[in-house]
C-alpha cells in the first residue's frame, strides 16, 4: 500500500510563498521599468522628492554629468525625465509631440489661481489650442512687423535712460519691458515708471503664479485628494480661488479697454484688438474671458524674461569688451552716426543678430523649460519613458552643449552664428533652445527676438558700456537671482555714456519724432 505524503501547513505556506516569488521575479523580469533611464537613487515611497527642493537647477547640472543626456527621477512616485540635450529634446518633444505636448497638472497655480486659462501651463485642450492658434495668428512674424515703431520708441527711451541714470538699469529695464508688453498688448502709450497701476496688478498676478508653481510649495500637487478639501481649512484654495476672480476682472478691464477704443477711435495695432478683430471675423471662436486671459498670460509669460536677457547682456558687455567693438564697428560702418539704427537695417547687421542669439544661448533666463508630460507609455533608444512621465528639459545644459556650440561654449563669442563670410548662419534647431519645443514653443518669439534686436541696436550705437567707477572686484558672470519667472544676474555696478557728443540730440530728435 503506497504511502500518501503529509504536508505540514508550513510546508503549504512555504509553497506558496515560493510561487507568489517566482511570479514577482518573472514580472520583475518582464516589466519595462528595468529598461527606464539611468538616475539618482531615492528612498522608499519618496524617492527623489528630497533632491528636487525649489531651487532644482544645481541638482539637474549635477545629474548630467554624471547620466548624461537623459535622466530618470521618482518624485514620490512621479517619474521624472530630465532632458539634457538638445537632441533628445528634438526628437521626443518636436518629432513625438502628439505623445508629448501635454502639461502636468497644476492644481493650485493652473486650475484655480489661473481657472484653467493661462495656455502656457495648460493641459493640451480645446481652450488651448483655440488661445494659441490665436496668439499664433496675432503675433506670427508677419504680424510681429507692425510692432516695430512702438518697439523703436522704447529703445530710444531705455537708452536715454540708461545714459541719464546707468546705476538704475534694473528699473529702466523693467519699465522699458512693462511698457512694451503694455503698448504691444493693450495699445497704451509708453508709461514713465515700472509703478503704473495696471502694470502694478500684472506683476501682483506673476508673483503669485511663481509663489502657487514653485515644486513642492503645496501637497495637493503630490497628493491631488486634497482638491476636494473645502475651502474654510484650505487657505491655500481659498486665496487662489480669491486671486482667480481679482485677476480675471483686471485682465477683462484691460480687454475692456480696448474694446472701447476700437469703437470710438483709431487703436494703435496691439495683440488684443487682433484677438479681438479676428474673433469677430470668426477665424478665433474665443470667449471675452479667454481673450483676456490670453493677453494677461502674455504679458505674466514674457515681460520678466525681456528684462533678465537685457539685464545678462549688459554684464556680457562689460564682461566681453571686444564683442561690444565689434557690435559697434558694425553700426558705424552701416547706420553711421548721424540716425539710430532701425529694423530697415536688420538684414545688413549680421553681427547685432548673431549678438542677440548668443545673448539667448549664453545666458538662459529661464534655465528649466516649462514641463511637458508624456500620454502614452514609450520607448527611446531602448530605454522605456512611462506613460503620465513629466519632461523637463534642461535648457541651461542644452544651451552650453560643447558638442553643438564647440569647446568654447561657456565663453560670449557671437561669430559662432556667422559664416566665413561674416553673414549670418542660416536658421536651425542649433540656434538656441530658450522658444520651447513642438506644439508648445513659445508664440511671441518673434515679438521677443525683435525687441532685443531693436534695444541692443540703438543702446550698442548711442552709448559705451562699462564697468561702474570704482568697481575692481571680480566680475561674477554664474551667479544669479532667481526671480521666479525668470534668474537675473547679481546686482552690478555699469557706467554708461554717449559714444559720440551728437548722441543725446539725435536720441531727443528721435523721441520727439516717435512719440510726438
Amino acid at each position: 500500500m503506497a504511502l500518501i505524503p503529509i504536508y505540514s501547513y508550513s510546508d503549504a505556506l512555504t509553497l506558496i510563498a515560493s510561487f507568489v516569488l517566482c511570479a514577482f521575479i518573472v514580472r520583475y523580469i518582464r516589466s519595462p521599468y528595468r529598461k527606464v533611464p539611468a538616475g539618482p537613487r531615492g528612498i522608499p515611497i519618496l524617492g527623489n522628492i528630497f533632491q528636487l527642493r525649489e531651487d532644482m537647477i544645481p541638482a539637474f547640472m549635477k545629474w548630467q554629468k554624471i547620466y548624461g543626456d537623459i535622466c530618470y527621477v521618482n518624485l514620490a512616485g512621479q517619474p521624472i525625465l530630465v532632458i539634457n540635450s538638445g537632441r533628445v529634446a528634438f526628437d521626443l518633444l518636436d518629432c513625438r509631440s502628439a505623445n508629448y505636448s501635454e502639461r502636468p497638472r497644476r492644481i493650485v497655480a493652473g486650475e484655480i489661481l489661473c481657472g484653467g486659462l493661462f495656455f502656457a501651463q495648460n493641459p493640451y485642450n480645446a481652450v488651448t489650442r483655440r488661445m494659441r492658434r490665436a496668439s499664433h495668428e496675432a503675433m506670427s512674424n508677419q504680424a510681429s512687423r507692425k510692432y516695430h515703431p512702438m518697439q523703436t520708441a522704447e529703445a530710444v527711451l531705455l537708452t536715454l535712460s540708461l545714459l541719464d541714470r546707468p546705476e538704475s538699469y534694473d528699473r529702466h529695464l523693467q519699465r522699458n519691458a512693462a511698457s512694451l508688453a503694455m503698448s504691444m498688448l493693450y495699445g497704451h502709450p509708453p508709461i514713465m515708471s515700472e509703478n503704473d497701476p495696471s502694470v502694478q496688478e500684472i506683476n501682483g498676478f506673476i508673483k503669485q503664479l511663481s509663489h502657487y508653481g514653485r515644486p513642492g510649495g503645496h501637497l495637493v500637487e503630490v497628493f491631488p485628494w486634497m482638491v476636494y478639501i473645502p475651502q474654510s481649512l484650505a487657505k491655500w484654495k481659498r486665496e487662489a480661488m480669491l486671486g482667480f476672480r481679482h485677476y480675471t476682472k483686471v485682465f477683462e478691464n484691460l480687454a475692456d479697454d480696448v474694446a472701447k477704443r476700437m469703437s470710438t477711435e483709431t487703436v494703435r495695432p496691439c495683440f488684443t484688438a487682433s484677438l479681438i478683430e479676428n474673433n469677430s471675423a470668426g477665424s478665433c471662436n474665443l470667449s471675452k474671458r479667454e481673450i483676456a486671459w490670453a493677453a494677461g498670460g502674455m504679458f505674466a509669460a514674457g515681460s520678466e524674461t525681456t528684462s533678465s536677457v537685457m539685464a545678462w547682456f549688459l554684464l556680457v558687455m562689460i564682461a566681453f569688451p571686444e564683442a561690444q567693438k565689434r557690435a559697434q564697428d558694425e553700426l558705424d560702418a552701416i547706420v553711421g552716426r548721424s540716425r539710430v539704427p532701425t529694423f530697415a537695417d536688420f538684414e545688413h547687421l549680421p553681427y547685432i543678430q548673431a549678438v542677440v542669439k548668443e545673448s539667448l544661448r549664453w545666458r538662459t533666463t529661464v534655465p528649466v523649460g516649462v514641463p511637458h508630460r508624456s500620454l502614452e507609455d514609450d520607448w527611446y533608444e531602448g530605454m522605456f519613458i512611462p506613460k503620465g512621465t513629466i519632461c523637463i528639459a534642461n535648457v541651461h545644459c542644452m544651451n552650453r552643449d560643447p558638442r553643438v556650440f564647440g569647446p568654447d561654449a561657456a565663453e560670449f563669442k557671437p561669430e559662432r552664428y556667422l559664416d566665413a563670410t561674416g553673414a549670418i548662419k542660416a536658421n536651425s534647431a542649433d540656434d538656441h533652445y530658450n522658444f520651447g519645443f513642438g506644439r508648445r514653443v513659445c508664440p511671441g518669439r518673434y515679438l521677443g527676438s525683435n525687441t532685443l534686436f531693436i534695444n541692443m541696436a540703438v543702446l550698442l550705437w548711442a552709448a559705451k558700456i562699462s564697468r561702474g567707477k570704482g568697481d575692481a572686484g571680480p566680475l561674477d558672470l554664474e551667479g544669479f537671482v532667481n526671480m521666479g519667472t525668470a534668474i537675473h544676474p547679481k546686482p552690478f555696478t555699469c557706467d554708461i555714456q554717449p559714444r559720440f557728443t551728437e548722441v543725446p540730440h539725435i536720441l531727443s530728435q528721435e523721441k520727439e519724432f516717435l512719440l510726438p
